[in-house]
This record gives structure tokens, C-alpha cells and sequence, in this order.
């Protein structure tokens, strides 16, 4: 066997027993699981800077946790657990990328909304890339960033380097301040996942109306500072421009496997992000089998073996993504088992002065130390666990919720140091600071206010 192989092998054995275990409560589960992530992480080469250095912290902190906590052998078990579930989590939304790659709609959606004109550009290239993004995740990134590096050539600026840099800076921005909204506008989402596995009793329907009112605000935002800015070129020639119909066919699909994930959770019963990894992997086998349908048997045989052939190396480049999650969710857990929770509730007993005030510094919070590199899984974690202990005044569940989720969206449109700017910085030969601080300076200069005034507007 491959090692590519043995490590999809590993990674299946931790999504089905993690998978069993949300729906069973299996103890043996959660072992088989854990032992199973442990042989994968042994076998993995070559991870990245930032993956390495999550690892190292973990595998640190677990050392503290044996030494200190009264009860270190059950804390590291449930931290163990976070990182199995945000494995599977990858792995669940990951496999909707097998049939998205094979699909000549996701091309054609793809090709028309980089060929809308400038005008229409920016609105269509960021909703877009904030629907692709729920099927997709982080591929969405890769795909698009490739098709605008492919579409932005400089015969397409008519010789003129500076129009071709001009176009490559709105669309990139485009495209990471749509997928960025993820956090706030996906119920199948990693950000969603982390707060409602976090905030036991709260559904996504309660935070809907903040959540969406938030990534409106944003959107808004990009696009008048994309207007602004943008520079104003005359237009030389007509030519055709895209019809945006496999645009609404993809939303159409998108909304079929939303709907699918809600009647699971409805129909057993089941916590949203549980519902997520049960219905992201069914989504994505039955639109296998859509596409495999002229084979036979309704596609279901030639379904299976392209799922077989395509797993290991569906999952063999998400080595870094598996490690960077994993090991941020299971931090953000160790650092909330080892936290005098009292102790620091008289440090930061201040907040309560600020009543639905502390939301706004929660927010903040999260996207200043996205900075440093302290990845949100870990901040937003952590201030789950602390802040509704402090009985605050108007700090109800959902106001704090989507107010970590609005800081983990702007320390995605912000931090050098996070996944998604490395991805467009590896595309587009700019420093990721550069892309964070000068490109989108302006845009978070005024969307941080905005969204802090919308914000405390919407609590009444």
C-alpha cells in the first residue's frame, strides 16, 4: 500500500468512527478514531511552517495539561476529539469537491462571472465565490484564483500592464472578501461548526438575522470601496457578455443540499454540524451519481469507484488544512481546561461595565489575534468557553456568537497569516501583508466601525 493510500485509509477510519460517535456516543469509537489520527499524523511529510508550529504547541501544551490538570488523561481526550471532529469536518465538505471538479456547470459558472463587466464584476465574482465556498471550502480559492490568474492576461488589458494589475487586485480582493463571509452566510461552514458545537442549545436560525445583516453590511462595504477606488477605463469595443443562468442552476443545487443537511438534523434529530458531516458526504455521492447516471444502475456502481479512485488524492493535499484545524480546535480545548476560569473572570470583570458592548470587543478580539497568528478556532474556542461565564448583561448567546463570527471574517479579509491569504499570495506573487494591510486597508478601516455601530443597532 502507497503511503498516499495508507493515509486516506487512516483519515476514512477517523471520519467513520468520529461520525459514529456524534451520532452513537461510542466510547470505542471515539478510541478507534483517535488511535487512527494518531497513525495519520505519523505518517505525514512535509507540512507546512504554520502546521508544524500548531503541532508543536499541541503536542506542548499536552505536557502542561499532564502536569497540572487534575483530570489531564479526560481532557486530553476530549481535545483529541475536537481534532478528530474537525478532521472529519474537512474530509465531510472536502469530498463535495470530487463531483464540483468533474462538473461543467461549476466551469461555466466560473467562466461567467469573470467575464461580467467591471461594473458587475465585483458583486457577482464575491457572492459567487461566497456560494462556491460553501460546497468548496478552501478550494474555492485555489479554483477561482486560478481562472482570474488564466482570464487576466495582459492581451486582455490591451497591452496596458497597469490595467492588468488593477484587474488582478479587484478581482483577487473580490474573491477573498466573498469567501471570507463563510463564517457568517454557511450552515455547513467551519466557523459555524466550531460556535454551535461550542454554545449547546443554539441553532443557526437564531443567528441568522445578525449573521446575514453582518455579511450584508460587508458586502456592501467591498463594493463601494471597489467602486470607489476602481479605476474608470474606456471601453473600446463591445463584446458578449456571459449569460449568468448556470449561475442560478448552481444556487439551485446549492440550496438542494442545504435542504438535505436541515432534514437530516430535523428528521433524526441531530445538532447542525453533526447533520453537516452526515449530509455533505451523502450530498456529494448522489451528485456523483447524477453525473455517472448514463453508465447505469442510476450511476450508483460508477459512482462509487470514482469516489474510491479519488479519495486519496482528494485528501492527500489537505494535509496542512487537516493539521492547521485539528490542532487549533485542539488548543482553543486544552486552553479552556486549563484556565482558571475564575481568576480570569476577576481580570476581565470590567467587561461586564460594557454590557452587549463586550460583543464589539470579542469581535476585535479574535481579528487582532488572528495577527499574531493565533488561529480563530483557538480565540473564538477559547472566549466561548469564558465569556458567557461572566454573566454579562445583554450578552445573550447569539449576540456573542455571531459577534466571534464576525471577527473571525475580518481576520480572514485581514491576517497575513492566515490560510486563505497565503493561497492568494502564492497566486499572485504579492506579500500577504501587502494583500491584508495596503489592498484591503481602506475597505476594514471603515467596515470595522460600521459593523461595530450596525451591531449594537441591531441588539433593539
Amino acid at each position: 500500500m502507497s503511503r498516499e493510500r495508507l493515509r486516506a485509509s487512516l483519515l476514512l477510519v477517523v471520519t467513520l468512527a468520529t461520525l459514529a460517535d456524534l451520532v452513537f456516543v461510542s466510547l470505542l469509537a471515539q478510541w478507534v478514531a483517535m488511535v487512527a489520527l494518531g497513525g495519520y499524523l505519523l505518517t505525514l511529510r512535509g507540512l507546512s511552517t504554520m502546521a508544524r508550529t500548531l503541532l508543536g504547541a499541541a503536542i506542548m501544551l499536552s505536557l502542561v495539561a499532564l502536569w497540572q490538570h487534575t483530570a489531564p488523561l479526560a481532557l486530553l481526550r476530549e481535545a483529541a476529539g475536537r481534532f478528530a471532529f474537525f478532521a472529519t469536518f474537512l474530509v465531510a465538505l472536502g469530498l463535495l469537491r470530487l463531483p464540483a471538479y468533474r462538473s461543467r456547470l461549476v466551469t461555466r459558472c466560473g467562466q461567467a462571472m469573470l467575464l461580467q463587466p467591471p461594473s458587475r464584476r465585483y458583486p457577482i465574482l464575491s457572492l459567487g465565490s461566497a456560494l462556491f465556498g460553501i460546497i468548496l471550502n478552501i478550494g474555492v480559492l485555489n479554483l477561482f484564483a486560478a481562472m482570474i490568474e488564466k482570464s487576466n492576461t495582459l492581451a486582455a488589458a490591451q497591452g496596458r500592464q497597469w490595467v492588468q494589475q488593477a484587474r488582478q487586485r479587484r478581482m483577487m480582493l473580490a474573491l477573498l472578501r466573498g469567501f471570507a463571509l463563510a463564517p457568517l452566510v454557511s450552515p455547513m461552514g467551519i466557523g459555524m461548526a466550531v460556535v454551535l458545537s461550542s454554545m449547546e442549545g443554539l441553532s443557526w436560525i437564531e443567528l441568522a438575522p445578525y449573521a446575514l445583516g453582518a455579511a450584508l453590511v460587508l458586502f456592501l462595504v467591498g463594493w463601494g470601496v471597489d467602486r470607489v477606488t476602481g479605476p474608470r477605463l474606456q471601453q473600446n469595443r463591445q463584446r458578449e457578455v456571459p449569460s449568468l443562468r448556470p449561475l442560478a442552476r448552481f444556487v439551485l443545487l446549492l440550496f438542494s443540499l442545504v435542504a438535505l443537511i436541515f432534514v437530516l438534523a430535523w428528521g433524526l434529530d441531530l445538532p447542525l454540524p453533526t447533520a453537516v458531516l452526515l449530509g455533505a458526504p451523502l450530498g456529494a455521492f448522489l451528485w456523483l451519481c447524477w453525473q455517472c447516471r448514463r453508465h447505469g444502475r442510476a450511476g450508483v456502481p460508477a459512482a462509487a469507484v470514482a469516489l474510491h479512485r479519488g479519495f486519496p488524492k482528494l485528501v492527500s493535499p489537505a494535509s496542512n488544512e487537516i493539521v492547521v484545524l485539528g490542532a487549533a480546535g485542539f488548543l482553543g480545548h486544552l486552553c479552556v481546561g486549563l484556565v482558571d476560569g475564575a481568576s480570569l473572570a476577576e481580570s476581565v470583570g470590567f467587561l461586564s461595565s460594557l454590557g452587549a458592548g463586550t460583543a464589539v470587543v470579542a469581535m476585535l478580539l479574535v481579528a487582532l489575534l488572528a495577527q499574531v497568528g493565533i488561529n480563530p478556532i483557538v480565540s473564538v474556542t477559547l472566549l466561548v468557553g469564558i465569556l458567557p461565564t461572566l454573566g454579562i448583561d445583554g450578552l445573550t448567546p447569539p449576540v456573542l456568537a455571531v459577534s466571534l463570527l464576525m471577527g473571525w471574517t475580518l481576520a480572514l479579509m485581514s491576517s497575513p497569516m492566515t490560510i486563505s491569504m497565503l493561497i492568494l499570495s502564492r497566486f499572485t506573487g504579492i506579500s500577504s501583508l501587502r494583500i491584508g494591510y495596503r489592498w484591503n486597508g481602506l475597505f476594514l478601516c471603515l467596515a470595522v466601525p460600521l459593523l461595530a455601530v450596525w451591531f449594537l443597532l441591531a441588539r433593539f
